[in-house]
């Protein structure tokens, strides 16, 4: 009998690969990713060493499987802040971190790395929240993405604005870097 930690579900493969649960399912149907159902259900099983193949044979970071740790997208106009964040969150190594200094940058990097979870300082150029969080669902592959806004001077009523317009969360800066890590690892689906 395999290790469970060698066998995948579907759903453990969306979260790896940072794609929604349907886009791996028909990777599965169309033999692009090999595994197998389960006896008398429709239920999809994973190889861990098939997962890697396709990965690789796909250029997908295997970041996700080899280690466990949330995908982070900074967006933040100031580059100091910006820089301090990285540091901060990835001393520890309990996240992989990129970030970027405007909104476009920011999508390239998104396409790019699939993040757990994106934060985004509302005072970016460009930035809208409604058309950020319409442009991620419309992508099978960030379908899933947490978003979350910062900003000096951020109001409950604009974090409540945020969070109807999709955001998960919202923290005003400066913020409490431990209670950011929570928030990131409860998003990204991380055990803490």
């Amino acid at each position: 009998m395999p290790n469970p930690k060698d066998v995948l579900t579907t759903g453990d493969v969306a979260r790896i690969c940072n794609v929604a649960p349907r886009t791996v399912s028909k990777w599965f149907d169309s033999g692009q990713l090999r595994g197998y159902r389960i006896p008398g259900s429709k239920d999809r099983r994973i190889p861990l060493a098939q997962l890697v193949r396709f990965m690789k044979a796909h250029g997908m970071p295997l970041s996700g499987v080899e280690t466990g740790r949330p995908r982070v997208l900074v967006i933040d106009p100031d580059e100091e802040f910006a820089s301090l964040l990285a540091t901060t969150l990835t001393r520890d190594e309990r996240c992989e971190l990129r970030t970027a200094l405007s909104m476009f940058e920011g999508g390239i990097a998104a396409c790019d790395m699939k993040p757990h979870v994106v934060l985004v300082d509302v005072a970016v150029p460009g930035f809208n929240a409604r058309q950020m969080q319409r442009v991620l669902r419309s992508h099978d592959d960030l379908a899933d993405t947490k978003l979350v806004a910062t900003g000096v001077g951020l109001t409950p009523g604009q974090a409540e604005a945020y969070r109807q317009d999709g955001f998960e969360a919202s923290f005003h800066k400066p913020f409490d870097i431990h209670e950011l890590m929570q928030t990131i690892d409860e998003l990204a689906g991380v055990a803490v």
